[in-house]
Parts: C-alpha cells; structure tokens; sequence
C-alpha cells in the first residue's frame, strides 16, 4: 500500500529539522569549547596581567627605595661637602696668618731694637728724673704705653696664628676700664677727624656694673678693641652711632647676673654699610679688605687671633645697610687658671757683674746705662764671638761673671752658641737671652737654647730686675 503524498513530505520536514537542530547543537557545542578556549585564555591573561603588575609594583618600590637611597646619599654627600669647605677655609685661613706670623718675623727684631732704647731710657727717666714736670711725665708715660703696645702688636704679627700657650702672660682684666680706655685713645678717629669732613658719629657705652674680671692680656684685648672702633667708624662715612656694650653671660643664656656668670662679652656695634654674606665669610681673612689703598687687611684677623689666644668666640653679626655687630665673648676663670702672679721686683738686685753681647750700639749702651744705674758692673761686648771671647779671658783672669745677659739673633755667632759656649766653659753661669722674636723658644725646627731666662724685646727694667733678683737669689 502506497504512503499518502502528504505523509511523506512531514517526515521529510522532520527530518530537516532534527538534520538543523544537530547542526546548531554542533556549532552551540563548538562555540562553547570557542568560549572555553577564550575564558581559558582570558584566565591566563589575567594571571599573566597579575604578575607583570606584581613586577611593576615590584620595580616600582625598588625605583623608589633607590631614589630615597640617593637622596640620602645626596645628603650626606653635601654634608660632607660643606664640611670639607669649612675643613679647607679653615686651613686656608690658617695657612694664611702661619704665613703671615713667618713674613713679620723677618722684620720683628729689627723693629724691637729699635724701640728697646727708648723704652729703657723712657723708664729710667720716670724712675729717676725727679725734675720732669706732671705733663712732661704724663708725656712719658703715654709713650712708655705706645711703645708696650708697638712690641706687643710686632709680637702679635707672629705669634697670633698659634693657640693659646702656657707662657702667655695672664693677667686680670676689667673690660669696663679697657673700653673706656678704647674711647679715650681712639677719640680723634671718631670724633675729630670726621668733624672736620662736617660728619658726627656718635658713641655710646653701655657698660655692666660690677663686670667680673677676665684672665688675659690687657694690651691685646684694647689693641683689637681699637681695631674694631676703627672699623666701625670707617663703615659710616656719613655719620652715625658707635656703641661698645658689655655684659655678663650664664652658659647659652644672656643674662646680667654677674654671680652666675660663666662668660663676659664686649661689643662694638656700629650703623654703617654692613657686610654682605661673602664679605662676612672673608672678613677674617688676612689681607682682604674692602677699604681699596687705605686698608690693610690685618685689623679683623689680628682681633681673630688675640681671641684664639684667649679661648674667646667672635661673633659677627651683619647686613648691608643694616651695620655691624662683632662680640668677643672671653670664658670666666679664676687667677688659678692663668699664669703665677708675677712679683716684680721693685728695687734693683744686689750689684752684679754683668757681661752684655749684642750687635746693636744703641741697645748696649741703653741697657748698659740702666743696669749700670741701679749699681752693676757692666761689661759689654759687640756681637757673639767677641762676647764669647771676653767671656773666657774674664775666666782665665779669675774675674768671672755673675751673669750673661745676650742677644738672640746675631750675624755669624747668635745668641744659642754664645749660650752653648759659656755653658761649656762655666755650667753654673746663669743666662738670659733677650729676643725680639718673642718668649716662644725653642721657634719652630730649631734647638732649645741653653740659657736660663727668656726675655722678650724691648726689654722692661721690672723683668729685668726681677729676672736679676732671682738669679742673686739662687746664687746665694
């Protein structure tokens, strides 16, 4: 039996249908493992992506600890940097005034022979001239002052690059009387010479009662007060106000209870032009200046020097059109601290037989009339070997000396051989050496001379006694 025409078309459409619906569950299939692939990659992507972020933040963090590394060390490299400048200015400085001491000691002998006689005569005229009147004797003790402060200030030139030594000769000081002294002595340079130009610089002092005493040396601490007046008024050409200030000072804490007091300071305090910052970092500095022809260089570092010799700090405080302040601010210590009280001997020592060897004819014949005025028998002898020679013919005549009196520096025999030889010849024969080098023995790379006492030129009747006096004693 034959199927209807129309049965036979549904099964075909049947069949077409079942042959599509296993074509889409081929390709639905097919796409989902498509899918499966892709979300499998997307996973890995995604894990990929983590770890290259991972090193990023890695790489991120190490970056940054590398530039916190070189910041640090870029810190510490300026660091030590500015230290090295400060370490290389310091030397510099240093190196300067070394050079400096070296150059005015090739002139300080000379300079100190030839204010050693008018220093001797000047002392034995106030000591003896009982027919000078009250203003020829205040004449002559202004120059006695000026020539103390002329050998001081050659000394100085020196010695002042060196630190504080124990043969430096302490002594108490009162600020108060130095600073008026100051005023006193530097009142034609701030009030009668600008007078004259129609300019008035006014000076004030603003002094603490009851100041405590300093240990030091007088004739430095006014000399670089002096120095710095001089500045002050050069730095207002057109008028102004000096002000020197002292004060008492506990430790890093201003105050004006003497009592509790662990340092004094002194101050000059002017209204001028002031310092810009590179002139306030070289003012120090030997030889700069900024006054052309009429400065030196010196004053600034000579007052630099006389603070280190006496453990003291300088403060200097300055602005352009805002003046200057310089502080010296010198530590408190007892008269224990210094130098032993000298007791100087008032009257000559017993009458002696001297020998003096020098090379100068005005300086024999000075000191020679000073020792001879207070009763020794003096013999003199005109540079080293004749000093030496005169010397060993007294020996050999039986009439010894009781003591040598002799230059350092002389040409040929100095002062170290003619020691060396009278110590050979006669051990116990005390010397004194006189040297316008200063009390600083032995100088630098040379032998410790033989000699018993050291004293500097020009020579003060006061040591000298006193040197003789002890040597009289010791010999019984």
């Amino acid at each position: 039996m034959n199927t209807p025409p129309s049965e036979h078309g549904a099964d075909h459409d049947v069949q077409a249908l079942r042959s599509t619906v296993q074509l889409l569950q081929d390709e639905l299939t097919q796409s989902n493992q498509e899918i499966a692939a892709l979300a499998l990659e997307l996973e890995q992507g995604i894990d990929e992506l983590k770890r290259s972020n991972q090193a990023l933040l890695a790489e991120i963090e190490e970056r940054r600890k590398a530039e916190r590394e070189r910041q640090h060390l870029h810190q510490a490299l300026r660091l030590a940097y500015e230290e090295l400048r400060q370490s290389q200015e310091r030397l510099v400085q240093q190196e300067r005034l070394r050079a400096l001491g070296q150059m005015a000691s090739g002139i300080a002998h000379d300079i100190n022979n030839a204010i050693s006689p008018i220093a001797l005569y000047t002392a034995s005229l106030l000591e003896h001239d009982s027919t000078l009147s009250q203003r020829a004797r205040e004449y002559m003790t202004i120059i006695q002052r000026a020539i103390e402060d002329v050998a001081a200030t050659v000394a100085r030139m020196r010695e002042f690059y060196r630190p504080r030594e124990s043969t430096l000769q302490l002594a108490p000081v009162e600020l108060n009387e130095v600073v008026e002294q100051v005023v006193a002595l530097t009142r034609a340079r701030w009030s009668d010479l600008p007078q004259q130009r129609g300019v008035v610089v006014h000076v004030r002092t603003e002094l603490t009662s009851k100041l405590p005493a300093i240990m030091g040396v007088g004739s430095e601490i006014r000399d670089a007060l002096t120095n710095l007046v001089f500045n002050a008024v050069d730095a207002m050409p057109q008028g102004g106000t000096l002000t020197l200030r002292t004060a008492a000072r506990a430790n890093s804490v201003s105050r004006s209870d003497s009592t509790a007091a662990e340092h004094v300071l002194v101050e000059v305090r002017d209204t001028g032009n002031g310092m810009d910052e590179v002139t306030r970092r070289r003012c120090l500095e030997p030889f700069y200046t900024t006054k052309g022809e009429r400065g030196t260089g010196l004053g600034l570092a000579m007052v630099y020097g006389m603070a280190r010799r006496h453990s003291a700090e300088l403060e200097i405080e300055s602005a352009p059109n805002a003046g200057t302040a310089v502080r010296l601010i010198f530590p408190l210590s007892s008269p224990a601290d210094g130098e032993r009280e000298q007791h100087v001997a008032d009257a000559p020592a017993r009458a002696m037989r001297l020998l003096l060897v020098d090379d100068d004819p005005l300086l024999i014949r000075s000191l020679r009339d000073a020792l001879e005025a207070d009763g020794h028998e003096v013999v003199t002898a005109d540079g080293g070997q004749r000093g030496i020679d005169t010397f060993t013919a007294a020996l050999r005549a039986g009439r010894p000396f009781d003591l040598v009196i002799t230059d350092l520096g002389m040409p040929y025999v100095d002062g170290r051989k003619v020691s060396a030889a009278i110590k050979a010849l006669a051990p116990p024969t005390p010397i004194v050496l006189l040297t316008g080098w200063g009390r600083h023995m032995p100088l630098e790379g040379e032998p410790a001379p033989q000699v018993d006492y050291i004293l500097s030129k020009p020579p003060k009747l006061a040591e000298l006694r006193q040197t003789l006096a002890e040597c009289a004693s010791k010999r019984g």
